[in-house]
């Protein structure tokens, strides 16, 4: 099971969440912060993320998608969790996390198992309210992207974000009004925003197991 061991799912639920102080480390510096009374002011879209665990080689990894280029998704072209809006059928976000892993990367529902919930994130840009969610499929996936969403499949060793520090990379970006934001560089592919910020609270998490 490769360097976390059979039992890193019970690990992964019990360990303690480090929330903003996760987040911060990869936030574009112009971020602003708002207290959750003040998120619910600006009337946000609720939306869910997932962070879908597997075995692969006996190693553990997750899926990230490249999004479609769409001139009205503020996050168009960017390297994404797979997930999205709250739909009215969906009794929770949990259920939106797994409906949106299941349409966007063809993994079936059922084959999908939550482990828990990490810290809830606001997007400014585009006032979406954030609950990611940590998951596995014990069925190694095959993937089909859904076309309007995603144009690549990026596979992402686990292993890998024990590489994070607490001093990232910083770049400016296309779409980072011209400043230098801070990065995740895997392979050449750029992930920023919102997903490293989760992605730096998952690393937060898995150091501290």
């Amino acid at each position: 099971m490769g360097i976390f061991g059979k039992d890193l799912l019970k690990k992964i639920q019990e360990a303690e969440l480090q929330g903003e102080d996760a987040h911060c480390i990869f936030s574009p510096p112009y971020r602003p912060l708002y207290s959750y009374e003040e998120i619910l002011t600006r009337d946000p879209k609720f939306a869910a993320v997932n962070i879908v665990l597997y075995l692969k080689h006996s190693e553990w990894y997750f899926p990230l998608i490249v999004r479609s280029t769409n001139e009205r998704d503020r996050h168009s072209g960017q390297i994404s969790l797979p997930g999205g809006k709250k739909e009215e059928s969906d009794s929770t976000f949990a259920d939106t996390a797994k409906r949106e892993t299941s349409e966007e990367m063809g993994i079936e529902e059922p084959y999908i198992r939550m482990i828990r919930e990490m810290s809830p994130i606001y997007i400014p840009p585009s006032n979406f309210y954030v609950r990611p969610f940590i998951s596995y499929t014990k069925k190694n996936p095959d993937f089909f992207l859904q076309e309007t969403e995603a144009v690549e499949l990026i596979e992402f060793p686990v292993s890998s974000l024990l590489k994070l520090t607490e001093q990232p990379e910083m770049m400016v970006l296309p779409s980072s009004r011209g400043v230098e934001v801070p990065v995740i560089n895997f392979n050449g592919y750029l992930i920023w925003g919102a997903t490293s910020m989760i992605l730096s609270e998952f690393s937060q998490l898995l150091k501290n197991l």
